[in-house]
């Protein structure tokens, strides 16, 4: 059976400079009718408010003065540097610094810089990012310029307006390969032989190989283009599996280059290398 409780009136205290006053509060009743009681489910877990940016970007990359300044000039450059994400400075045989960079791949950007500008890559600074993203990277990288800024009073070179000599240029289109004939259907009036020795003596290098430049049909095929692309050697391709429009182009260059196997490299009309 519930119990019924009976709160008697009881005197409050008036804000009239009277002792006492007549005003009493209501009777209040409460049925008590024992019921289960449900709480929200709580997190105990510890409340970690996420940091700035910028005190993720000072935590994980030095300033610039003080980083250490790692010598590119030798053999094993790739040994000294880091493929990892963040930034770098690069310096001048007379310590000057030349251009302040940002990578995902730090040690694969200073090669290429040692490959195009090998006078100006004497030295690096890398800063490692934590959090690599492009915004942390980006604050990385304003930091090191902003603090040489500071103490020279100039932008390093590299980084003026207008300046593409630390930018990576966009690559070349490739050549379409070359076809000796118009078809395999049309009648040659010179002899296949004689348009071979005419390709190889008019061009500086001309590499005969199985399937395209773009799509080497087999693995020495493939790394002779690699090596040729990589020297940035300018040169003719032939696809001699092209039976539509190279026809014949096998057994006639077999024949040509006393060389039984391709690819098969020629130089100032000279056959220099085959596999």
């Amino acid at each position: 059976m519930a119990t019924i409780i009976h709160l008697s009136p009881i005197q409050t205290p008036s804000p009239s400079p009277r002792l006492f006053s007549s005003q009493t509060t209501r009777h209040l009743s409460f049925n008590l009718h024992p019921k289960p009681l449900s709480f929200p489910s709580i997190s105990l877990r510890p409340y970690a408010p996420a940091k700035p940016r910028a005190l993720v970007v000072t935590s994980a990359v030095k300033s610039l003065s003080e980083t250490e300044l790692v010598p590119v000039d030798g053999e094993e450059v790739a040994g000294k540097l880091s493929s990892e994400t963040g930034v770098y400075a690069v310096f001048d045989q007379n310590g000057e610094l030349q251009f302040v960079g940002l990578s995902r791949n730090i040690a694969a950007s200073i090669l290429v810089h040692r490959k195009s500008v090998p006078e100006l890559c004497h030295s690096v600074k890398v800063g490692i990012v934590d959090e690599p993203d492009r915004t942390v990277l980006t604050e990385a990288w304003k930091s090191w310029m902003e603090e040489h800024i500071k103490a020279t009073g100039k932008v390093p070179p590299g980084n003026e307006s207008g300046n593409a000599t630390w930018v990576r240029q966009a690559p070349k289109k490739k050549k379409p390969d070359l076809r000796l004939t118009p078809g395999r259907h049309m009648q040659l009036t010179v002899p296949l032989e004689q348009l071979v020795d005419r390709l190889v003596k008019e061009n500086k290098v001309v590499a005969f190989i199985k399937g395209s430049r773009s799509a080497p049909l087999c693995g020495f095929s493939q790394r002779v283009i690699g090596i040729l692309e990589n020297q940035g050697v300018d040169y003719e391709s032939v696809d001699v599996l092209d039976e539509e429009y190279n026809s014949g182009l096998r057994e006639t260059l077999k024949s040509y280059s006393n060389w039984p196997t391709f690819p098969q490299i020629f130089v100032d009309g000279e056959l220099v290398g085959g596999m």
